[in-house]
């Protein structure tokens, strides 16, 4: 096959205790996957259908960089979360087989322009100027599936300059992995590479220049970038 001009390839990514990278392939986020989150944003915390958005993986933050702080926003904010990175690819998976897909889990923030966000849902548009930008989606290095327990012995928590302002279990998830995979793949086919942000508890709040954030899960890993 010719190209008019190369391609872009995937987005590499660390892996814990691994010389070889994670192919980052699409970023799909869930919404609201959390009753107190939920309640908080005014939502409906009952298991209605799950909904979703994306982000490009150019907006991937390293593990190690600086946050610049975003244009177009007074009202920046947090939402960690638990990531699950997919080493197979999958289509119409049921919900048994899901896990068979899962490469391995990771910390992650959502960054989000909040007031950005607002009006686009005042308005009924999509969420794409609240929640892409450049730097919006922090990951800290993946952690291979073997190497991690079970979810739902899975803790995620978020310091802001070491004050705790986000943490959880993931068993509190309204969706949980299994769920999330089996539903995505009934309207796309999933490809090994793609990451999965599966939703932030209560507790999001502002983000200011200066600020230290940290997103641990459990004591597998962790991320730390600094707002500019």
């Amino acid at each position: 096959m010719k190209w008019v001009f190369k391609p872009a390839g995937a987005v590499p990514w660390p892996v814990r205790n691994q010389d070889a990278f994670f192919p980052v392939h699409n970023l799909y986020c869930v919404g609201r996957n959390y009753k107190d989150h939920a309640r908080e944003m005014g939502g409906d915390p009952d298991r209605g259908t799950p909904f979703f958005f994306q982000k490009p993986a150019d907006a991937l933050l390293a593990p190690g960089e600086s946050l610049q702080y975003p244009a177009g926003t007074s009202d920046l904010q947090h939402e960690v979360e638990l990531v699950v990175a997919l080493g197979k690819s999958g289509y119409n998976i049921q919900e048994a087989n899901a896990e068979n897909l899962i490469f391995g889990y990771g910390s992650g923030v959502d960054l989000t322009r909040r007031d950005q966000q607002s009006k686009e849902y005042k308005s009924g548009r999509p969420w794409f100027r609240g929640k892409v930008f450049s730097g919006s989606a922090a990951l800290s290095e993946i952690v291979p599936k073997m190497d991690c327990p079970d979810v739902k012995d899975m803790e995620i928590k978020l310091e802001v300059n070491e004050d705790l302002r986000q943490r959880t279990n993931c068993s509190d998830l309204i969706w949980s992995v299994p769920e999330i995979i089996s539903f995505l793949s009934q309207d796309i086919p999933l490809a090994a590479g793609d990451l999965i942000y599966t939703g932030t508890p209560s507790g999001v709040g502002k983000l200011v220049q200066g600020d230290i954030v940290k997103a641990n899960l459990n004591s597998l890993v962790s991320l730390s970038f600094k707002v500019t």
